[in-house]
């Protein structure tokens, strides 16, 4: 059996390199074994530079020192660059993870985040200020962070796309030809017969 306990609490840190992070959530985990409780911690931690680069992480262990810790590492891992339009995002987006639904919706310059905790940390560190999100269906922290920097991940610049689909109409790609030629097995000659009426 394995009961969960959730905490609200979050921490934001700033490294020397200019990364922040911020601890999203913590979750005790209780596993009943033949020999009595496992308790261990998990932490869901969110990291970037607040210029376009943002990484999730979670990280489980038997401290919530550590277990932070090892989300960081694994946040920072996974950092990817985010497209931006100003401060706000190119244009709309909704992204599904698992049961959790967001969706983000750039905003005028001053409207601010509009945002809940878990979808906050992660557009904030990605350096966007200006933006409408709703967070629908399950507001798992650890779902709706994934659905949030998925949702990040599906972003395009409209420049680019327009070029590239530009490309595509001036030299359209070559349909490929294959040899539709059938293959005819070798055909096998009946073996000589020898004088008293059998086969060799």
């Amino acid at each position: 059996m394995v009961s969960r306990g959730r905490r609200s609490d979050r921490f934001e840190e700033e490294d020397s390199d200019g990364i922040q992070s911020r601890t999203v959530n913590i979750s005790r985990v209780s596993k009943t074994v033949k020999g009595g409780r496992n308790l261990s911690f998990s932490a869901v931690v969110v990291v970037g530079d607040g210029n376009g680069s943002v990484g999730i992480g979670q990280g489980k262990a038997g401290a919530v020192p550590d277990a932070i810790r090892k989300g960081e590492t694994r946040a920072r891992s996974s950092m990817v660059q985010v497209p931006l339009s100003g401060s706000t995002i190119p244009h709309d987006i909704i992204s599904r993870y698992g049961a959790s639904e967001v969706m983000m919706r750039p905003a005028r310059p001053g409207t601010g985040v509009i945002a809940g905790g878990a979808v906050r940390a992660v557009v904030e560190l990605a350096g966007v200020k200006d933006i409408v999100t709703k967070a629908r269906r399950s507001t798992n922290p650890i779902n709706t962070v994934k659905a949030a920097f998925q949702g990040l991940q599906m972003l395009k610049e409209p420049k680019a796309e327009m070029e590239k689909r530009q490309q595509l109409i001036e030299a359209p790609p070559q349909p490929r030809r294959r040899d539709r030629q059938r293959r005819r097995p070798p055909r096998l000659e009946p073996r000589p017969r020898t004088p008293e009426g059998e086969r060799q």
